[in-house]
């Protein structure tokens, strides 16, 4: 019972971690997909909640049932060999320049904050990515297992603190200049993203777990755990709307008020946020690229992190803001295909 219960969190855990990326932990994506559409925010959070319990359950169920070896696979499933092994091309791409942004964020981090050279910082994440990826899928649940409990322990204090503060109660009463058809499409852009990238890492750890049930409920605590942070980064951002979105990193502005202390653990939080979705990711790279190059996992880990250092020194905006559009019309195109494929129930 204990042994099973340890899976389920593993798997819950690394679920919200592979979700709550840089950009959740920031503040930014809660922001831009949630609370800036005022008292809808709270519905829209329950909604993406539960795409998120049902969709992210499906996706790994499915994967123990195709036997997919990567991500590759679950495209195929879905959108037939030809289209699929063109998306999963296209994906590639869009991981590699995700992943060279997050390692230039990386480096950034420690030359803001630690007094560290932005190419020291490179190396230092470079070199731990690779040492965790070489142990495979353990390492990747092992991390998650220590970086999300802090996380959920860091939003539970500012949830605290926000309820201490006066007008803590504006996420009820902020109101929108958006669309309510605008709000409702934010939920459905929001998870078709996310979860289609999460297949990386998902999607091979559906297919190691052989237990239907660990999955299920795996998959309930992981999505109750996102919707919980979703709605504790809203509640604390609503209540400095609207002077909050001037700000690049917005949930900074909100740690300061908690002390240097708090903040230094939150400073620790995004980077290991960037550091769990970036191992993550490359893993899931790692496993499509070794179905074709036929090349030593650890060969290929260390071609992946190469091109991700070379691209993070020429900066990746231009490409990512071509790319992220198209990949937001492919998502919902996945998002689709994913509802209405069909389970065999079988254990």
């Amino acid at each position: 019972m204990l042994k099973q219960t340890g899976f389920i969190l593993q798997i819950a855990f690394t679920y919200m971690g592979t979700i709550v990326g840089a950009g959740f932990a920031t503040g930014q994506e809660i922001l831009q997909f949630f609370t800036r559409y005022g008292n809808w925010a709270v519905l829209m959070i329950i909604f993406a909640t539960c795409i998120f319990i049902w969709l992210g359950c499906k996706m790994m169920l499915l994967a123990g049932e195709i036997k997919a070896r990567s991500y590759e696979d679950m495209n195929k499933a879905l959108f037939g060999d030809r289209y699929g092994r063109w998306i999963s091309h296209f994906m590639l791409i869009v991981l590699l320049g995700v992943n060279s942004v997050m390692l230039a964020g990386a480096g950034t981090i420690f030359t803001e904050n630690w007094n560290v050279s932005y190419q020291t910082g490179l190396l230092i994440t470079l070199i731990g990515c690779y040492f965790l990826l070489r142990k495979g899928m353990n390492a990747i649940l092992t991390v998650n297992s220590i970086v999300v409990p802090v996380m959920l322990l860091f939003t539970i204090m500012v949830v605290i603190d926000t309820f201490h503060t006066p007008g803590a109660g504006r996420w009820v009463t902020l109101a929108t200049d958006h669309s309510p058809l605008a709000a409702w499409a934010s939920p459905f852009l929001y998870t078709a993203f996310n979860l289609s990238m999460s297949q990386a890492v998902l999607v091979p750890l559906g297919a190691e777990i052989r237990s239907r049930r660990t999955i299920v409920l795996g998959s309930w605590v992981g999505g109750i755990g996102i919707g919980f942070m979703l709605l504790a980064g809203h509640i604390a951002l609503s209540l400095h709307m609207p002077g909050i979105q001037q700000y690049e990193i917005p949930m900074s502005g909100i740690a300061r008020h908690l002390g240097s202390g708090i903040q230094l653990i939150y400073i620790f939080l995004i980077f290991a946020e960037i550091f769990t979705t970036l191992i993550a990711d490359i893993y899931g790279l790692t496993l499509q690229l070794q179905e074709r190059l036929k090349w030593p996992r650890n060969l290929l880990i260390l071609f992946i992190l190469s091109i991700c250092y070379l691209t993070s020194q020429l900066g990746f905006g231009p490409l990512l803001t071509t790319l992220y559009p198209l990949f937001g019309f492919v998502s919902l195109g996945w998002l689709v295909l994913m509802i209405r494929k069909k389970l065999s129930h079988t254990e």
